[in-house]
């Protein structure tokens, strides 16, 4: 069933987006590695499809490493420029400006031919809310430039940032699109933070993040909830509630047992955890710019 919403702040910054993009020579487009599918905003792809692109998968460190080299590969496959980073800790952030470099190097040949002077290649960076964009920029430039949290859309606006003498970027606000088709999506985003607490049922949301987990991560489960035993969604819900003393006799707090498994989820205590997967989207095309 799809889920629609659309605040209207996000509605202005598309706008936003859609004015700007004339000013800038290529888009920095930053996803969440454990879903690098399901936080790529469809709708920017839209406006975007005729810019130069780096797809930068951030938060690699909270991602299954053996689907992130496969994602690589896919995005390799499509002829799609793609680098995992942790903005986090500054890993692989040395790689964004030779991305840059290299996606633009047709026309910084013809301009070097033409005589022009050198200048700092101009990104936009886009992405949906709380994916990492302003501890990126932050890292980028070794200052808290961006205001940042964990709560879904904090950047309010747009502004440039200059990243040494090679690269100037343009933040923007995060953008989510106005409905999810693909439940999956819905879950998945909510499951990482990306969308806001109360936008789906979190029990709901903690159930299909157990049976995620379970069919392809199940020791993680075993680890964590401390037993071999197959359990539905619900009987999870119930021993995490048991083991967290969210219940007595007559009621057990299913909604509190699904904010502890969707917090635990977020803060790794099942492990690495990655989302998407390839093979669910090898038939998916996406095309680049000529």
């Amino acid at each position: 069933m799809p889920i629609q919403w659309f605040p209207g702040h996000m509605a202005k910054a598309r706008r936003q987006v859609t004015e700007k993009l004339k000013l800038v020579d290529i888009i920095f487009e930053l996803v969440d590695a454990r879903l690098p599918i399901s936080s790529a905003n469809p709708m920017m792809h839209e406006i975007i499809h005729q810019k130069r692109r780096v797809l930068i998968l951030n938060k690699a460190d909270m991602a299954d490493p053996s689907m992130t080299e496969k994602w690589l590969a896919y995005y390799e496959k499509q002829g799609i420029r793609a680098v995992a980073i942790n903005s986090k800790d500054g890993q692989g952030l040395h790689k964004l400006t030779k991305a840059a470099q290299a996606e633009m190097s047709e026309k910084i040949e013809r301009n070097r031919l033409r005589g022009m002077k050198p200048r700092a290649i101009r990104a936009m960076i886009l992405g949906i809310p709380n994916v990492g964009k302003s501890t990126l920029i932050n890292r980028l430039v070794k200052k808290n430039i961006t205001q940042t949290g964990n709560r879904p859309g904090v950047t309010k606006a747009q502004q440039w940032i200059k990243v040494g003498k090679e690269l100037d970027l343009l933040d923007t606000p995060g953008i989510l699109w106005p409905k999810f088709e693909d439940s999956d999506v819905g879950f998945r985003l909510a499951l990482t933070g990306a969308i806001k607490d109360d936008i789906l049922d979190l029990t709901e949301v903690a159930e299909y993040g157990y049976d995620y987990v379970g069919a392809f991560y199940p020791t993680f489960l075993t680890d964590y909830l401390g037993t071999e035993e197959p359990l539905t969604g619900k009987e999870m819900l119930e021993r995490i509630a048991k083991n967290r003393q969210l219940m007595d006799e007559e009621f057990i707090d299913y909604s509190r047992a699904a904010e502890h498994f969707v917090r635990d989820f977020r803060a790794l205590k099942m492990g690495r955890v990655t989302l998407d997967r390839p093979d669910e989207y090898e038939e998916v095309a996406t095309s680049e710019p000529s």
